[in-house]
């Protein structure tokens, strides 16, 4: 027998439904893009590390800095995180300014640059630029070149942008390697289809066997990295900004949720993709909070191989 609810019944679950959807929308809005910051922890066992070199690495990616959703109160606040850390070296994967739906103030990329400053780490802080580091700067559209603001603006406060370029860096009398390549979708001009990175020009200013560290922005390049690369890093893709369950609804890159957050393995091969800090498109964050990545590389493992997140592994 079907018993049907009653008046009250009806919508009494509607009004608790609606306060959830209400409240489930506050948190995205209002909560989680806004305060929440964490810090997401990856111990991986790398193909080609050298033994005995122990690397504690923070990796930040997509700002997006500007009101109301990342003022420079809000970076402070990355930053001192990040410091706590006490990480060996810091990471910085592109997407400083914000984009212009998700900004009701513009913040000046020198202030950005001022606040970021203070980052330390005894073998440095490095970055590369992403693709609205060029979407923004409305001169290096006109002209198709470079150097952006964002560029400038972190070179002039003492933090290298590596565009297809690499560094020898040592830890303990270890050497390993510190690589980052040019954006790969850097114009919006209808009809311009040019890629800034150059993969194969920034590895061979690699000349020796030492374990690469490699920075890209859009996490799609990760289909054409050699076996060269210990672990590839990227940004981008924000985890989706809203993430359910361990699927992104909405990603910007060709593999969809294959490459959306997290750590990826394909075919022996490596990769960290960071949530990152900021939002795009829309001022929404869920289920995938800001976060700084720390990377563990070379320490103790439980000898299984593990990660704190669980690698998904994708075939062929």
């Amino acid at each position: 027998m079907l018993i049907l609810p009653s008046r009250r019944q009806f919508l009494t679950g509607l009004g608790a439904t609606a306060a959830v959807i209400g409240g489930t929308g506050a948190y995205a809005f209002g909560i989680e893009p806004l305060y929440r910051l964490v810090v997401t922890r990856y111990a991986p066992v790398l193909p080609r590390w050298t033994p005995g070199l122990s690397l504690r690495v923070a990796v930040l990616a997509d700002f997006h800095v500007g009101e109301p959703y990342m003022p420079l109160d809000r970076i402070a606040e990355i930053v001192d995180a990040t410091n706590a850390l006490t990480p060996d070296l810091i990471l910085m994967l592109g997407d400083y300014p914000a984009g212009p739906s998700v900004t009701h103030r513009k913040v000046p990329l020198t202030d950005f640059a001022r606040v970021v400053a203070p980052l330390k780490a005894p073998l440095g802080v490095y970055s590369i630029l992403g693709n609205h580091d060029w979407w923004d700067d409305h001169d290096a559209q006109m002209r198709l070149a470079g150097p952006v603001a964002a560029r400038r603006a972190l070179e002039d406060v003492g933090i290298p942008v590596m565009e297809n370029d690499a560094l020898r860096l040592v830890k303990d009398g270890k050497p390993f390697w510190v690589a980052g390549v040019g954006d790969q979708i850097p114009f919006l001009i209808q009809g311009i289809d040019i890629s800034r990175a150059d993969l194969p020009d920034t590895l061979a200013k690699v000349t020796d066997a030492a374990p690469v560290l490699l920075m890209i922005h859009e996490p799609d390049l990760f289909l054409d990295v050699p076996e060269r690369v210990s672990l590839t890093l990227a940004g981008h893709t924000h985890g989706g900004q809203v993430r359910l369950f361990g699927y992104s609804p909405v990603i910007p890159s060709v593999r969809g949720n294959d490459f959306a957050y997290g750590h990826v393995v394909r075919r022996g091969q490596h990769m960290i993709v960071s949530g990152g800090f900021g939002v795009s498109r829309i001022p929404v964050r869920l289920g995938v909070p800001p976060e700084i990545v720390l990377l563990e590389l070379g320490g103790e493992t439980d000898g299984a191989g593990k990660t704190v997140e669980r690698a998904r592994i994708l075939r062929g």
